[in-house]
């Protein structure tokens, strides 16, 4: 699965990739720090999968997340946010799962390998 993570926190960014790249059969393939080269990258890319900082710069999560599906419309995407009253308005916009970033790193590889499951069985 590869996967592209959207973060405006460098630090955040980081410590996703290392998670992400310790698993077999994930792959990130780019990183981005606000919503305009997001959406660059995802155009350029368009990956299986992007983890989506719900309050990432230059877009409200909802309309990102709309403006995601029209680049890729295939596009898994799990929103992220530190903020407990973010969940119900991205699951609302369509997120496919939420994470809150302070859960710990199995909830966050247990949405990926479900967005995955949903993935084989569509083939």
């Amino acid at each position: 699965m590869r996967i592209l993570v959207a973060d405006d926190q460098p630090k955040v960014r980081f410590a996703l990739r290392v998670l992400l790249e310790r698993q077999p059969g994930l792959k990130v393939v780019g990183e981005a720090a606000d919503a305009g080269d997001l959406l660059a990258q995802v155009e350029m890319a368009c990956p299986d999968l992007v983890l989506l900082d719900w309050e990432l710069p230059g877009l409200a999560g909802g309309d990102l997340l709309s403006a995601l599906r029209g680049v890729c419309p295939d596009l898994f995407i799990i929103a992220l946010s530190g903020r407990l009253e973010v969940r119900r308005a991205a699951l609302n916009a369509g997120a496919d799962a939420f994470v809150y970033k302070c859960d710990p790193p199995e909830r966050l590889l247990t949405a990926i390998a479900d967005c995955s499951v949903r993935d084989n069985t569509v083939e």
